[in-house]
Order: C-alpha cells, then sequence, then structure tokens
C-alpha cells in the first residue's frame, strides 16, 4: 500500500469533459466536502442542470472563477487536495484552450502523472497532440488517457481500440513510455472510481485505481540545494543556545532537491561562478539537526571548510553539474510579448538570477506535425528553441536528470514580469 504524495496534471480539448472528470473524481472519491456539496447542488439547480432533481454539474467543483462557470471553459489552473486509504493527490485541472498552453506548462511542470481526455466521438485533435507535446518536453513520467464519452458511442470496443493505437503511435514518436488509455464516462462515473458495467470487453484498471498504484520514479540526478539564504547569527542568541558554537556560524537554507545528503557526505559548491569542495558537517531542519535529509525538504546545510557562498550558489553531492554562460534550451513563452533575438532578459535559475540575453532562436515547435520551423521571433504559447546567453555561470543539469537544475525563468528586467519557462535537454531528445 503506498502512502505517497502523487502530482497529478489533466489536460484535454475544449469540451471534451476534462472539468467533469476530475468533479467526478473527487465526488466518487468521497473527497467533497458537505458544505462544498451543498454549494454545489444549489448552483447546479439555478443552472437547471440535467433536469432531474438532485443533478450535480461536477465541473463546477474545479471551474471556481466567475467567467469560467459563465463561459462553461476552464480558464486557470485549479488544484485541488484530495486524499484516499492509499494515496495522497496534488490535481491541477489545466485548461483546454490553446491560448491556454502557458497554464498546462505550469500545471504540468511539477507532475509525476498527467490525464489527457480524448472525447470517443471525435478522437486524436490538433490540441490533443499539442498537449502530448508539452508533456513529452516536460518529460512528464506517466501519461494516463481517458477516452471520455464513451457512453456517446454506445461503449464501442473498436471506436476506442482505434483511437488506443493512434495514442499509442504518438506516444511512441513523441518517446512517452509509460501510457495507459482507459475507457470512461464521466457524466456517468464509468471506470472512474467503479469498474463499468457497460464495458465488459474492458480489463484494465479504473482512473483512479491506476493512480492509486502508480510506482513513483526516483530522480536521476545528485542531491542538489540551490542556496537561498546565508544564515549568520547577528546580536544576541536565545535563551539556551550555545554561544561559542555560534559565534562563527554560517548555514546555508535551501530546499534539497533530487536525492538525500547526510552528514559526513563530500559535497562540491559553485561559489562566484568557480568549484570548491567541502563535507557536510551538520544539516539542521524546522524540528532540529538529522543526520540526513531527503528531496523535497527545506534544510539549513553547515558545511567543514570555510568557502564564500552567497544566495544562488548551488551545493550539490557528487559531480557538480557543468557551470556554463551559454546554453541551449527549449521554452514555452508565457507573456504576450514577442522574443526576439538579441533581447535583453533576466535568466532565474534555482535562486541566481543573473543578467542575459536570447542568443539565438534555433527554432518554433509546430505541434500539428511536430516539425521545426524557422522562427525570427516566439510569441505567447509557442514553443522553441532558444540559445541563452549569461553574464553569470550557472550550474545547469540535463532536465531528465534534475527538474530544477535543468529548468529556469526568463524575465523582463524593466518589469519584473516572467516571459518565458525553459528547461535544458539534448537537442535530438527534446519534443
Amino acid at each position: 500500500m503506498s502512502t505517497t504524495l502523487l502530482r497529478i496534471a489533466t489536460a484535454g480539448s475544449v469540451d471534451d469533459g476534462k472539468s467533469t472528470l476530475v468533479g467526478r473524481l473527487l465526488h466518487d472519491a468521497k473527497a467533497i466536502l458537505a458544505d462544498s456539496l451543498d454549494d454545489l447542488a444549489r448552483t447546479s439547480a439555478e443552472r437547471g442542470f440535467g433536469g432531474e432533481a438532485g443533478a450535480l454539474d461536477l465541473a463546477l467543483v474545479t471551474d471556481g472563477l466567475r467567467a469560467e462557470r459563465e463561459q462553461g471553459i476552464t480558464i486557470d489552473v485549479a488544484y485541488r487536495y484530495f486524499s484516499t486509504e492509499k494515496r495522497s493527490f496534488i490535481l491541477a485541472d489545466c485548461p483546454g484552450h490553446v491560448q491556454y498552453t502557458r497554464n498546462t506548462v505550469t500545471g504540468a511542470s511539477t507532475a509525476d502523472a498527467a490525464i489527457v481526455l480524448v472525447d470517443a466521438r471525435n478522437g486524436v485533435l490538433e490540441q490533443t497532440r499539442r498537449h502530448l507535446g508539452v508533456l513529452a518536453l516536460l518529460r512528464v513520467p506517466q501519461l494516463i488517457v481517458a477516452v471520455n464519452k464513451m457512453d456517446l458511442v454506445n461503449w464501442d470496443e473498436a471506436r476506442f481500440t482505434q483511437i488506443e493505437s493512434e495514442i499509442h503511435v504518438l506516444a511512441a514518436e513523441l518517446d512517452l513510455h509509460a501510457t495507459t488509455v482507459i475507457p470512461v464516462s464521466a457524466l456517468d462515473g464509468d471506470n472512474v472510481v467503479e469498474p463499468s458495467a457497460n464495458a465488459d470487453w474492458y480489463a484494465g484498471p479504473t482512473l483512479l485505481g491506476l493512480l492509486e498504484d502508480l510506482t513513483l520514479a526516483q530522480p536521476a540526478g545528485a542531491a542538489r540545494l540551490d542556496v537561498q539564504y546565508v544564515i549568520r547569527p547577528q546580536g544576541g542568541l536565545a535563551p539556551g543556545l550555545d554561544a561559542e558554537y555560534y559565534r562563527d556560524y554560517r548555514g546555508y537554507a535551501g530546499t534539497l532537491v533530487d536525492g538525500s545528503l547526510s552528514v559526513g557526505d563530500p559535497v562540491q559548491i559553485l561559489s562566484n561562478g568557480y568549484p570548491a569542495h567541502s563535507t557536510v558537517k551538520a544539516i539542521g531542519t524546522p524540528a532540529g539537526l538529522v543526520h540526513t535529509a531527503h528531496a523535497g525538504e527545506a534544510i539549513v546545510l553547515e558545511l567543514a571548510d570555510e568557502v564564500d557562498i552567497a544566495r544562488g550558489d548551488t551545493v550539490v553531492a557528487g559531480i557538480l553539474p557543468e557551470a556554463v554562460r551559454e546554453f541551449d534550451a527549449d521554452i514555452c513563452v508565457l507573456a504576450p510579448v514577442k522574443l526576439a533575438e538579441g533581447q535583453r532578459v533576466l535568466i532565474k535559475h534555482g535562486a541566481k538570477v543573473a543578467a542575459a540575453k536570447v542568443a539565438q532562436i534555433e527554432h518554433v515547435l509546430n505541434v500539428a506535425d511536430y516539425s521545426r520551423e524557422a522562427a525570427a521571433t516566439l510569441a505567447l504559447n509557442d514553443l522553441g528553441r532558444i540559445t541563452v546567453r549569461s553574464s553569470a555561470a550557472v550550474s545547469v543539469a540535463d532536465y531528465r536528470d534534475s527538474r530544477t537544475g535543468g529548468s529556469f525563468l526568463l524575465i523582463d528586467p524593466a518589469t519584473g514580469r516572467t516571459l518565458a519557462a525553459g528547461i535544458i535537454q539534448a537537442h535530438d531528445e527534446a519534443a
């Protein structure tokens, strides 16, 4: 039995029933509070949903913005938290419209698994291909495709098999290995939490059953700490603290990613653009000193040697990723701007922020056929590949090994607005 946390992102074309599926999943998993159910029932009645007493418009569970309810579409990423006896979940319900591709990138960037909906009547659409391309680019470990509205095609096994085959072909083209396709009816609840009596030809898992049993991929990269703050006691100490010990104390605070770190481990540090070496002397947490820290924990690291370390520097257990000032990356433009060659930006990588520029735009991705086309600029929601030139050395990792070390943001230096999100990975492996 797994008690681990699973982060899920959902995506799908407009009107594929994604919000209804999420609502059904939460409802049938008994993850909606009683007062929320009362509000849902009241709003559903006001909208005349279903024409029958007690019917619920389950799409309203996630479509919380007024504009979403008025238009009947998902606009923003809606996060929902729920648990079953086997596992806890964080679910990011992403928009389906093409103009909100940036929101899908945001929701899927931390996902352990993604659920993509396909309408059984329409099959795979261009927006389906777009979402699969984004998920491949972000290296989401597990892909689940829910073929929805099977009730509207009379649970036709041949129709499902046709869509399933097409999905597997696309997944292979995009190097998405862990792919499962499930026939569902979100409106009626078939194969969402409980098995469907209408699909005796399907012997696979329900959607919730699969999510509960998924095995999480372990990070391949070495333990990494991007220093967010240097702790140096100033003035008097709190009662009970050892004044002698803290007289020369320096602690380096941040969140540990990709692995574990123990007292006595040798580490390498990228400090002021140059590598240095030391050993872990102590590890502090909000609960006190520990011998070993694990990925995801906020810690304060104390080193055995005096090293000039500042905010934005990187501490790694093992081999320090190469520090570079220029690198290629795949990006998604998040702001209504046009990125052009030579444009001045700020790069935020971990806790480091440095001046940079877009040195080159190599191509924009055509999601219709996954071809790459030459481009002079990249606009809102475009997926493309660029060369970034930074004023400071950046300790970048391959995104396949470290989501943190292999990702960054581009920021407008004048307004502070986030322009694009990027990931670093081998060219021939990019979507």
